[in-house]
């Protein structure tokens, strides 16, 4: 038992030694074992009795939620219940909106086919009218093909805008304010002389404006024959107004200005806007070149003019008739005077006579109040003194 069984370091173990140590450590090995065994025994007791902790918790929980279970299925139930009555309210709601929008359908329907007659009525109307306007067009382009027929003759063309320059001037001014194709001391005729008021030299109004070149210019298919037909407008235009002036201005007889009357506003327009040296040409010779337009302003002026010499020669017979009214209203006044004096006198005549009987009435009075011994009294004969006095 005492031999060396082996060395550690310098240190010799014996068999005992050794078989002491392997029997300590046996004993370790089975004491950490047992202690191991112990742990492991009292874990799983814990275990179990921390399961069975658990499996009463479970228990309860399951009754918690078995009673919730049946709570909510009586909550359910109720809610079925609530729900199928809302659904039926729901489904009888919708019904009667269904039924009224039905019923608003039906009615829109039947308005919208109303307004859609009525449209189709108002559409024919108009078609109607459309139709009648497109005749009328068609009228008014064979008129103005007519009056393009008549504007191309030069006498056609002189006629057409003396017949509207007369027109202009006799709806504009009475009849005896005005003359037409009037023979000056000259011996020329202007085509209108209108007379001004306060025997005032008349006014010329010439409607023979030339048109020839303006129609070149108008149909002009290039420059050239454009500038060609501008220098026609403005030799003829300057020979006419030279013309006007020469013939129709005569001192103490016509008015220094003279219109030259333009038939056409689309014809005045070009000259404004392509021959405004000619139209001031015309200015500084005073020739006032007008349109239709201008010439129907300037007679209502010529009529306001005649208008207001009128109303001051209306005036002065007002002011003679007044200051005659004047007269007659001092001479009723006078009358009236007089008229009072008499009234007065009467009236002082009138008081004195009222004074008279007022005296008259008392002294009656005095009598009827006297009192005589041979007159019967009243209890007597039932009659009163004043009765006895009417008698």
């Amino acid at each position: 038992m005492n031999e060396t069984l082996l060395l550690i370091g310098d240190r010799a173990v014996s068999t005992g030694e050794a078989v002491i140590a392997v029997a300590g450590l046996f004993f370790l090995i089975l004491l950490v074992m047992t202690v191991a065994l112990w742990r492991n025994a009292r874990a799983r007791a814990e275990a179990e009795a921390a399961a069975a902790e658990r499996g009463h918790e479970m228990e309860a929980r399951i009754a918690d939620l078995l009673k919730t279970q049946s709570e909510m299925t009586g909550r359910m139930q109720t809610m079925a219940e609530v729900f199928g009555s809302r659904q039926s309210d729901l489904t009888r709601a919708l019904a009667e909106r269904l039924d009224g929008l039905g019923h608003r359908l039906g009615q829109s329907m039947s308005q919208s086919s109303k307004d859609t007659q009525t449209n189709l009525s108002q559409l024919n109307e108009r078609l109607a009218l459309i139709d009648r306007a497109q005749k009328s067009i068609q009228d008014l382009t064979g008129q103005v093909s007519g009056l393009q027929q008549v504007l191309a003759n030069k006498q056609t063309r002189g006629a057409f805008g003396q017949g509207r320059m007369e027109a202009i001037i006799s709806d504009g001014l009475p009849a005896g304010s005005y003359t037409l194709q009037a023979t000056l001391s000259t011996g020329t005729r202007p085509d209108c002389l209108i007379h001004m008021p306060n025997e005032a030299p008349g006014l010329v109004v010439d409607a023979k404006f030339p048109l020839e070149g303006f129609t070149r210019f108008r149909e002009a298919e290039t420059p050239e024959r454009a500038q060609q037909a501008a220098q026609q407008v403005r030799r003829d235009i300057s020979k006419h107004v030279q013309d006007i002036s020469e013939r129709y201005f005569i001192p103490g007889e016509t008015q220094d200005t003279a219109f030259l009357f333009v038939p056409s506003e689309a014809i005045f327009a070009d000259l404004h806007e392509h021959f405004d040296d000619i139209v001031q040409k015309a200015h500084r010779a005073r020739v006032v070149i007008v349109s239709p337009a201008l010439l129907v302003l300037s007679i209502q002026i010529v009529q306001t003019v005649l208008r207001d010499v009128r109303m001051r020669e209306e005036a002065l017979v007002i002011q003679r008739e007044v200051a005659h009214l004047a007269d007659d209203t001092n001479r009723l006044r006078d009358r009236v005077l007089k008229l009072q004096n008499h009234f007065g006198q009467a009236t002082k005549d009138v008081e004195q006579i009222l004074i008279s009987s007022d005296k008259i009435i008392k002294r009656g009075g005095k009598i009827e109040a006297l009192e005589f011994d041979d007159v019967p009294r009243d209890g007597e004969t039932g009659r009163s003194s004043s009765q006895n006095a009417a008698e």
